[in-house]
């Protein structure tokens, strides 16, 4: 029989560390979300104090492309507890795992045509069938396609690079870019068609992006989490502590240093931004890594910031998607419109007060119902029947 102590406690660092995830995704898509600039990769020109550029220096170095990776890990994760829990209740994991990926799938594109083109929840789903194929490998097989698939992702930012150097238009000019933002500002303002159909064209337009190379940066983190949920790494932390050491020095050191380089490429223009990318690729996983070490190795000695973060990461979901609905309130014509009216400093700070209300709120929800709202609509197509929402467990297993 499995100690129910460490269980709890390796549950309740799983949804703390996705509260912390869902906190830095917000921070970084709460830009992308008020800003058609952001969105064409350009900074806003209404915003050029030294405080707007600190805030976008800061955000891109720390942040950015940092906490889509650790949802992904803990996608991958979860996906290993998934399975586990299907064995245990003797139920075919296969259908069940299809209804879920279904259910994201619907969810996803109810969220990028709505809400938010860059929704992550379509790309789950289509991961999900690749984790689904790929179960039976072992954790070292999982390792090694991530570090293969990073890899090739990287060769093909520094193919784009060379062909840019060569003078190649691969990514569009400035002031087509602006153009675009242009355009998307005041169709993001306008009525609810006109933002409708705005998504529908961003869609479009980064199909390609998703498919060739967010799709296999999000696979290749799913697949690490895939290997520490097979090896069981989480269910003693204290058994790891050098692994996770090393993991702090490495990340620290060689993702800081590439996350500079990226910063470098997206703003200064001081080299290709594809190169840029190409860097941020290889590094990038290594300061998540860092950051998922360092957070795990603290929450023993903060565990009042724990308790906080496990709620909203219970629900991760439903705060996701909730964020969306939030900041188009906030910045399209669905509420007070003020799309490329907010300065990066404001932005930040509108991003953490939403997720502290979460916080108060997932608590709140928490007291009485065992998921979050659009966990338990997953949770009844995944296995096709009505969840108890009233039972309220200590010990549930984290969704992802």
């Amino acid at each position: 029989m499995p100690d129910t102590r460490t269980s709890s406690a390796r549950i309740t660092a799983v949804d703390a560390l996705r509260g912390f995830s869902l906190l830095g995704i917000l921070i970084v898509n709460i830009a992308f979300l008020a800003s058609g600039y952001r969105m064409a990769g350009l900074a806003e020109p209404a915003f050029d104090a030294p405080l707007d550029w600190a805030t976008r220096w800061l955000v891109t170095m720390f942040m950015e492309n940092k906490f889509y990776l650790l949802f992904s890990f803990l996608f991958g994760y979860s996906f290993t507890l998934q399975v586990d829990s299907a064995v245990r209740q003797g139920r075919p994991f296969v259908p069940m795992f299809l209804r879920r990926l279904a259910g994201l799938l619907l969810l996803g594109v109810a969220h990028a045509v709505l809400l938010f083109p860059g929704d992550i929840l379509t790309t789950y789903a289509v991961v999900g069938l690749a984790l689904l194929a790929l179960r039976r490998i072992s954790p070292r097989t999982a390792v090694m396609l991530a570090i293969l698939m990073t890899a090739l992702l990287a060769l093909g930012f520094l193919l784009l690079a060379a062909l840019a150097a060569l003078g190649l238009d691969t990514a569009g000019t400035v002031s087509h870019g602006a153009t675009e933002a242009i355009k998307s500002d005041a169709a993001l303002g306008g009525p609810v068609w006109q933002i409708v159909a705005e998504h529908l064209r961003k869609l479009s337009l980064i199909v390609v992006l998703r498919v060739f190379f967010q799709g296999p940066a999000v696979l290749a983190a799913c697949l690490i989490g895939f290997a520490v949920g097979k090896l069981g790494v989480l269910r003693d932390l204290q058994a790891h502590t050098k692994a996770l050491r090393r993991l702090q020095w490495l990340g620290f050191t060689v993702g800081l240093a590439g996350a500079y380089v990226y910063t470098q490429s997206a703003w200064n223009g001081t080299m290709h931004k594809f190169l840029g990318e190409a860097v941020d690729l290889v590094t990038a996983p290594l300061l998540a890594a860092a950051y998922a070490a360092t957070f795990l190795r603290l929450l023993p000695h903060m565990q009042r910031i724990g308790r906080a973060l496990t709620a909203p990461g219970r629900m991760a979901l439903s705060n996701y998607l909730a964020q969306s609905l939030l900041c188009s309130l906030i910045f399209t014509g669905y509420g007070l419109a003020l799309v490329d009216r907010v300065s990066p400093p404001v932005e930040v700070l509108i991003a953490v007060g939403i997720f502290v209300l979460q916080v108060f709120y997932s608590h709140w929800w928490l007291r009485n119902h065992r998921y979050g709202p659009v966990e338990w609509l997953l949770r009844y197509l995944t296995y096709w029947r009505r969840p108890s929402q009233t039972y309220r467990s200590r010990h549930s297993t984290p969704t992802a």
